[in-house]
């Protein structure tokens, strides 16, 4: 952990889903729209970008009381399928950007992905939601690869 980030949290699920499926999950736009920062089927992205290399960005949009809040990024590592890290913000909220890491490890079938997600002092705040928020997604993630059609996968 770096000192400018002491606040970290840390969510661990098992997937049914390959490694590789729920890797791809992450970087595919019209698949990570399906789920990553979708809270609520009634609170639709409204976009999602992504440049899934070391040095390329990402930014998702959510409605908000009918405003865009975009959530942004940078890749710092992209290891498919077992590593992934990035910057994160929500610059509507806050110039900070937090570091997230999602470990992959296959375990028979499916596999187990731990998240890790840093930031800065002023985190400690906001540190349960975060960790509520990524939980709910994780199983959003799980349900979406279930359902959704293997076209979409």
């Amino acid at each position: 952990m770096s000192d400018d980030r002491p606040v970290k949290l840390t969510v661990t699920h098992r997937f049914k889903a390959s490694a590789e499926r729920v890797f791809d999950a992450w970087l595919n736009p019209v698949k990570a729209r399906c789920w990553l920062f979708v809270t609520a089927p009634e609170k639709p992205l409204v976009r999602a970008e992504i440049n899934a290399r070391p040095g390329g960005r990402f930014c998702f949009a959510d409605l908000r009381d009918g405003e865009a809040v975009e959530h942004v990024g940078e890749y710092l590592e992209v290891d498919r399928p077992r590593r992934l890290v990035f910057t994160f913000g929500v610059p509507k909220y806050s110039p900070d950007y937090d570091r997230v890491t999602v470990d992959i490890v296959p375990e028979g079938e499916g596999c187990v992905l731990t998240l890790t997600h840093e930031m800065g002092p002023e985190g400690e705040k906001w540190k349960d939601s975060t960790e509520k928020g990524w939980s709910k997604m994780l199983v959003g993630l799980d349900t979406w690869l279930y359902e959704a059609p293997a076209t979409a996968q």
